[in-house]
């Protein structure tokens, strides 16, 4: 149902805190997460702290998320190698840097970046609704 991470066995070597949602595009998937939190039930493990399981598929993920006490639904760890910034509800900015986020994995039906996929979205000549070119539904 979802893209399998880029390269299993990285998983688990990806820094805990990153950035969260925003972008727009996705390149890669990265891992998928399941936050922990004792405080909702999950065992106890890192003094009071939340932490987090990782995994190679998001079915995996989901099926662990289900069966554990205090767990979130999966998100998954992306990377995105240029993204879309709106730093100002309606404006738009190509940043060409890498970074990495946790996404919803909703978020992951929408297509793959590809090199139109930003300057598509940016043109004068974009649909109204510039989600639709995110969405693969409009170039």
């Amino acid at each position: 149902m979802y893209p399998k991470v880029k390269d299993i066995n990285e998983i688990g070597n990806y820094p805990a805190l990153v950035k969260a949602g925003g972008g727009y595009v996705w390149d890669e998937v990265l891992e998928y997460r399941v936050w922990c939190h004792p405080e909702n039930g999950a065992e106890n493990i890192e003094n009071g702290d939340d932490y987090f399981y990782v995994f190679g598929e998001y079915n995996e993920a989901l099926e662990f998320s289900k069966e554990t006490n205090g767990a979130e639904e999966p998100i998954a760890l992306i990377i995105q190698n240029e993204y879309i910034d709106e730093s100002e509800f309606g404006k738009y900015t190509h940043v060409k840097e890498k970074r990495l986020t946790e996404w919803p994995v909703e978020f992951l039906t929408r297509p793959k970046r590809n090199e139109n996929t930003i300057p598509d979205f940016l043109s004068p000549n974009a649909p109204k609704n510039r989600l639709e070119i995110l969405r693969g539904i409009q170039k």
